[in-house]
Formats: structure tokens, sequence, C-alpha cells
């Protein structure tokens, strides 16, 4: 049997040779077969896949889209079970491929499976609370997690089926491609992660949630690149599930005070001196607010001119998301 491990690469030099290093460490008892979509890398990319022994496909950078692109690793594929990374997503032992494959034993109508973030050595202190705490929150229990669709949820509209039981990342991932071939990924520039987990589950299937199978995989952005992530990742949101973040001053204050309570009484519990624990507070209210003012513009990216959401984006996608927005 033969398991495939697929990632797109654009100049990720920085950090693959530890992927893919982490990748042929695995320790599995099928075959691997390693694919690099490279959208043209002037950084020696190719050479390190190729290095690895990674089949690589070239397309050129007009090209690539998030839905697209792994459509066409998946289509390109020998295995039936395809890992899905990104160019700085390692593996954090050599088990991750046995556990993400071990999903699907959980059940017969298991079709994705995914596993955790943990933050990079020397990430900024919010960043790593951010992450360890939104993937704990998906199984406190520490335990796998299974969830999917009643059938008469199916056809309910997409902003009722938002939230964690819908969540899905394709930076640490495994599916079936005999599901994909039922379910690709939508021709989307952002969010084909969501999108396809909704369509996957809407077509009633299942997903699994693996708390071990993790991946080091973190970003450590400017305050400007911070505001722009955030508004990519809530149009994201905007165009999968028609959701748009409450404006409400209320609704936004209660919020961020209650991020910052939580906070200020973790750092007490932890005996963090006072004058320590007023600078952490003050970087968290820097890093809610920051990520706050990004989630409402993504939020309503689709009454924004194109020339104003092209300066929003991090990925500078200035395109109207009205016609991709789930109705």
């Amino acid at each position: 049997m033969t398991v495939t491990v697929a990632l797109p690469v654009r100049n990720g030099a920085a950090t693959l040779d530890g992927v893919l290093g982490a990748v042929r460490r695995q320790t599995v008892d099928d075959e691997v077969e390693l694919l690099v979509c490279d959208s043209r890398s002037s950084d020696g990319s190719q050479a390190i896949a190729q290095r690895h022994g990674a089949r690589v496909l070239p397309i050129a950078p007009e090209r690539f889209a998030h839905g697209p692109t792994r459509n066409l690793l998946m289509a390109e594929a020998q295995g039936e079970h395809v890992a899905l990374l990104t160019q700085d997503a390692e593996p954090s032992d050599d088990r991750w491929l046995a556990r993400l494959l071990g999903g699907f034993g959980l059940a017969d109508d298991v079709a994705l499976v995914f596993g955790p973030y943990r933050p990079r050595p020397g990430v900024d202190a919010q960043t790593a609370r951010e992450l360890e705490r939104w993937f704990a929150s998906l199984a406190p229990d520490g335990r796998p997690r299974i969830d999917r669709l009643q059938a008469q949820e199916r056809g309910l509209p997409a902003r009722e089926l938002f939230g964690r039981r819908t969540f899905f990342t394709d930076a640490n991932a495994c599916l079936r491609r005999d599901v994909w071939r039922q379910v690709p990924f939508r021709d989307v520039a952002y969010a084909e992660d969501q999108a396809l987990a909704l369509d996957v589950m809407r077509a009633g299937y299942a997903k699994a949630f693996l708390p071990d199978a993790a991946v080091t995989h973190s970003h450590q952005y400017t305050t400007l690149q911070q505001f722009r992530r955030a508004f990519d990742e809530w149009r994201g949101l905007l165009e999968v599930y028609g959701w748009r973040e409450s404006s409400d001053p209320r609704v936004m204050a209660r919020g961020l005070r209650g991020e910052l309570g939580a906070q200020w009484r973790e750092l007490g519990a932890a005996q963090v001196p006072p004058s320590q624990r007023a600078a952490t507070l003050a970087a968290a209210t820097r890093h809610q607010v920051v990520r706050l003012a990004g989630a409402q513009l993504g939020s309503r990216a689709d009454r924004l001119p194109p020339r104003v959401r092209g300066w929003c984006s991090l990925e500078g996608r200035s395109s109207d998301s009205a016609d991709e927005i789930e109705r």
C-alpha cells in the first residue's frame, strides 16, 4: 500500500528541509510517496524537494490558488490516503503519519483526519497561547474527537454550522481519495479547508481530530501582518459560512474583557510578578485589538472596494468575495 504526503511550496527553503526530513523519518508500514507542487520557487526549494525524493509538479505562480492546487495534488497522488502539509508545518515526531492514518479506523465514515499545531520555539507568547488554547478546546479530555452532521442538519444554512464541529485545517491533515473524488476542494482562493470539511460532512461523512498527531507550525507576524492575516481568516469565514463578526461595541468589549481577564487570572495562578504581569497584559491587549480590527473588516470584505481589500489582505487578494459567499 502507498500513502502520499503532499504539499504546495513557494520559496519555502527556510523550513522545507526540516519538514521533508521529518516526513522521511515517519515509521509506517505503507510506502510513502512524497509529492510537492512548486509555484516557481527561486530559493532552491525544488532542489531540496528532489533531494528528499519528492516528485515535483511545477506550476506558474499565477495559477496557484489554495483549492485548485490541492485538487491537483490529490489528483496526482498515488496513495488512496493523502496527508497534506504546508512548507512550514513540520511533523512533531516519527509517528505523526501513523497516527493520522489510524484516525480512519475510528469509524467507517471518517473521511477527514487532522491534528493540532504546536508553536515554533521563539514565537511570541500570545500566538503560542492562542494555538494551544484553540486546539486544546477541540479535545479537552485529550482523546480523539469525531464530528458528523445528522441527516436533518446537512441542509442547514452554513452559518448555522459554523464552529468547532466543522473546523478543519489542511496544514496538518489526511484525506481519503475515494471521498475526495466525490467531494473535491472548492475552487476558492482561501479557506478551502473549511469549505471542504463543510461539504464532506454535508455529504454524510465524518471528520476526526487527533490531539497527538501534531505538527510544529506557527508564524511570527508584525502588527500589520497580524491584522492582514486576521482579515484573510475572517474573510474566509464570510465566504464559506456567510459569517460576520458582531460589530456591537458591547459584544466586542465583553469579548476583550473576558480574554484579558482570563489571562490575568492565569498569570496570577502561575505567580508571575505584577510588573511582568502588566507587560504581558499590555501585549495581550495589543494582540487582541489588532486581531479584532482585522476580523471586523474581514467579516465585511464584500462591502469594501477592491483596492482596500487588496491592501488589507496578507495574500494581496482584491477579488470580489461576494460570489463566493455561502448562501
